[in-house]
């Protein structure tokens, strides 16, 4: 077994040195390309504690036959793009799209509000503790790879919870597929920002989901209509790698309460009656039990 794939199998979601090492050298497929597609599925390249919860969905294709396509771009940043993927088997009707957030290497700008973020994400590796905190190349490529896992863990987590967000399919590296949300035929779902119907419901559906975060003492960290998808009337929560924990972060509640200033002025500002920035932070106050 490669050096490689036998460190990576110490512990769930582990990462030191080598790894990201690894990860800057690693620039092609190891194996020969498929017979069509761009790559074979990396879907065996990940660990189980590097996959999505149990029981996978049947729309997932799992086989080790299936190859990726690149269909395009679905989003750039400044911290992560996002790919969309056809990963099917050739010759069969198997096939299901996949969104495959990259994140920017060490040669592009990293996370410009990472600083606030990063509280409290410390590794056992006291040498890319010093990288992470001087910023260097190295340290740039382990924050890129701070972040992967811990938006991956939080879609896993949040999945489970009954949050809606996007089925975590895999991460590899600091790629995480997950779950394309919109048409069959590759349309995304519309952000919040653009939809204009049903928008009493959806507020509810958002403080639902809010709420069930403040229970488990989490907040989003950057949630507004531009992170919120909209599909078939049902609200979709993304952009995860910023999720803070309320309790232990130093300034946890601020970003609470920043979260629910963010999307209650917006509905408030669209006409909905029962959207009040107030109210709402009060509320998940409450739930997360904060201290008035």
């Amino acid at each position: 077994m490669p050096k490689h794939s036998q460190h990576r199998r110490r512990g769930k979601y582990a990462l030191d040195a080598d790894d990201l090492e690894w990860l800057e050298n690693t620039t092609a497929e190891t194996l020969d390309g498929p017979p069509e597609g761009d790559r074979w599925s990396t879907w065996d390249q990940s660990t189980p504690t590097e996959k999505g919860p149990r029981p996978h969905p049947g729309w997932l294709v799992t086989e080790l036959a299936a190859v990726d396509t690149e269909l395009g771009i679905l989003k750039t940043g400044k911290e992560a793009d996002v790919h969309l993927i056809s990963r099917g088997v050739p010759g069969t009707d198997r096939v299901c799209l996949l969104a495959a957030k990259r994140y920017r290497s060490a040669q592009h700008r990293l996370f410009h509000r990472d600083a606030g973020y990063l509280e409290g994400r410390r590794t056992r590796d006291d040498r890319m503790n010093r990288a992470m905190a001087g910023r260097t190349a190295f340290g740039k490529q382990a924050i890129a790879a701070q972040w992967a896992v811990a938006e991956f863990s939080a879609l896993c987590r949040l999945y489970e919870l009954g949050v809606p967000v996007p089925y975590p399919v895999q991460i590899v590296g600091t790629e995480i597929l997950q779950e394309f949300i919109g048409t069959p035929d590759g349309y995304a779902a519309p952000r919040l920002a653009q939809v204009t119907e049903g928008l009493d419901d959806l507020w509810e559906q958002l403080v639902a989901a809010m709420v069930t975060l403040a229970r488990e003492g989490l907040a989003h960290g950057d949630l507004s209509p531009y992170n919120l998808l909209v599909r078939d009337g049902r609200l979709v929560v993304i952009d995860l790698p910023q999720i803070v924990d309320v309790i232990a972060h130093p300034t946890g509640p601020s970003f609470l309460d920043r979260d629910a200033r963010n999307v209650a002025t917006w509905f408030a500002a669209k006409g909905v009656q029962a959207a009040d920035p107030d109210a709402l932070t009060t509320l998940l106050h409450k739930e997360a039990g904060l201290r008035p």
